[in-house]
């Protein structure tokens, strides 16, 4: 069989080429390699055929044979067998083809090879041997810095990815439009606007590709997160074509800096003739449930029914939670019953349109519901459920979830675990509050508050404030949350002079008074007859708003 194949593939060599796959696939090593010593020409060989071998260090062997033969062998063949090696989860197989490779002779001039083996060290996590592969490399071009910038920006290290832009820009190589759009988000994270408006200066005086809608979205979306989101509207409005994603940038930029006006005016790309895809109408949803935009919400609804975008999942959640915050919960009713198949995030959303209404009982027949289906509440859902109960005082079934959280190891869950601490408060047992915060592995300023709230429940006023030098004493630094909690706590007891320390102690912990905390000291005060001392917080509310 092997003689009379070999003499046949022997006077057909067009016909081994195209069969080399087969035979590697379905024949001995042997028989495969034997066939082509036989070829009269030297070839170019399709190392298509290899990936059918399993072992990725049979690659390497057949190259190593079919080299030794005369068949040319080149970067672009080697780049497979690396990238094979990514593909097998294993980083003793990348060190073994990397020793493979020295000993071939194609390290350390190969800049293609070179920068496969970064990407398949930064794969691993290993950043100290992609540097040193970098660093014995005699060639670096463009390809094989970027290999180095986006292995940063993959294991989350932005300051050395920019460093190494630094670095390149300095030894004389120059962007390219993909490390600009690689970049510039990993500018927006840090907000470094400085670094950002070199990168856009560079992209205009070398005209870069600037008309690329990748590299107009990313600087738009790097402005906004820098709180520029005036540079941000002028690179938008300086294109001659807008993209949905510049627009969702800018309204992005507008709602985390707390412009919600503007940011909903940036929803007129449903006027405009764009088409926004699911990520642009859940983006743009929650801000008009921030600032109760109810007309701007209808439209979006109207716009995702058109385009055949319910019910997705996020849309329709967002959609239940805009219409509860703008109070008609009926539209969140009816968009809840619309979906057949309910998954564990609508249930959730379906609570949280009720306890945002207040409607605790319909919160409460929901998660009776819920309990009838298969589906498992997550931990977001057991946090609600938790505060539905504390509401209603239930403990009966705030044990039933007690035991659930118990069961599904969920204690480790800062704010399941404060709202368990919550719920047992709101229902008079602070021991057992007091034996789930012991409880709680590794605890946080959440759970020390919510133990804080339990004891100022039961009334035990002093207890909560001395709890307070005890969290800080453990080194957890109280969020604004805390002070709001004390604060309430000091204003039930009357603690008028208490309540003063412990407002001036925000200031230690960088906390700027919030409408809230200033609320509570006004009230307060005027209850003791202190309008004399209310004026200050009145114009402290005066300047937030």
């Amino acid at each position: 069989m092997e003689t009379s194949l070999s003499s046949l593939l022997h006077s057909h060599s067009f016909t081994t080429l195209h069969f080399k796959p087969f035979l590697l696939q379905h024949q001995p090593l042997s028989l495969s390699t034997s066939s082509f010593t036989k070829l009269p020409f030297s070839i170019h060989i399709h190392h298509k055929a290899i990936p059918v071998i399993p072992s990725p260090h049979t690659k390497i062997h057949i190259n190593a044979h079919l080299r030794a033969l005369g068949f040319e062998l080149n970067d672009c063949r080697f780049r497979g067998i690396v990238s094979s090696f990514a593909a097998s989860n294993s980083i003793l197989e990348g060190f073994k083809v990397h020793g493979v490779l020295i000993k071939s002779g194609f390290l350390p001039s190969s800049v293609v090879i070179n920068a496969c083996l970064i990407e398949l060290y930064f794969k691993f996590g290993e950043i100290e041997l992609a540097r040193r592969v970098f660093d014995e490399s005699c060639h670096r071009d463009v390809f094989l810095w970027g290999a180095m910038i986006g292995g940063f920006v993959r294991n989350r290290l932005p300051r050395d990815a920019l460093e190494y832009v630094r670095l390149m820009v300095e030894d004389g190589i120059r962007l390219n439009s993909v490390l600009v759009t690689i970049i510039l988000p990993v500018i927006g994270e840090f907000r470094a606007r400085r670094i950002g408006k070199e990168v856009h200066a560079y992209v205009l005086k070398t005209r870069l590709d600037f008309e690329q809608f990748a590299i107009q979205s990313a600087l738009v979306d790097m402005y906004c997160k820098c709180g520029e989101v005036g540079f941000g509207r002028r690179v938008l409005y300086s294109s001659m074509e807008r993209n949905v994603g510049s627009w969702n940038a800018v309204m992005s930029g507008y709602a985390s800096s707390g412009r919600l006006e503007q940011a909903i005016r940036s929803t007129i790309w449903v006027r405009k003739g764009f088409r926004p895809g699911v990520v642009a109408i859940a983006t743009a949803l929650p801000i008009c449930s921030h600032s109760r935009a109810l007309k701007q919400g209808k439209e979006i609804h109207a716009y995702a029914l058109k385009h055949c975008f319910l019910p997705h999942v996020s849309i329709v959640s967002s959609l239940m939670v805009l219409y509860s915050k703008c109070g008609v919960i009926e539209y969140s009713l009816k968009l809840f019953d619309r979906v057949e198949q309910k998954n564990v995030i609508l249930w959730t959303a379906m609570i949280d349109s009720y306890v945002e209404s207040g409607r605790m009982y319909e919160a409460l027949g929901i998660i009776r519901s819920m309990q009838l289906t298969e589906h498992k509440p997550d931990t977001v859902t057991i946090a609600r459920m938790l505060s539905v109960c504390g509401e209603l005082k239930l403990e009966k079934l705030g044990k039933e979830i007690h035991g659930q959280i118990l069961k599904r190891d969920f204690t480790s869950v800062h704010y399941v675990s404060a709202e368990l601490i919550n719920m047992y408060g709101t229902c008079g047992v602070v021991e057992k509050a007091k034996l789930v915060f012991h409880a709680v592995p590794v605890k946080g300023s959440r759970t020390w508050t919510a133990l804080i709230k339990a004891y100022g429940y039961k009334k035990l006023y002093q207890d909560a404030i001395d709890l307070l030098d005890q969290m800080v004493s453990n080194g957890f630094f109280p969020n604004t949350f805390t002070f709001e909690a004390v604060l309430s706590i000091c204003d039930r007891a009357g603690l008028v002079e208490d309540a003063f320390k412990i407002f001036n102690l925000m200031s230690r912990y960088k906390i700027e008074a919030s409408k809230e905390h200033c609320i509570v000291m006004i009230r307060l005060l005027t209850r003791y007859g202190k309008l004399d001392k209310t004026q200050e917080f009145v114009e402290m509310i005066s300047s937030l708003e």
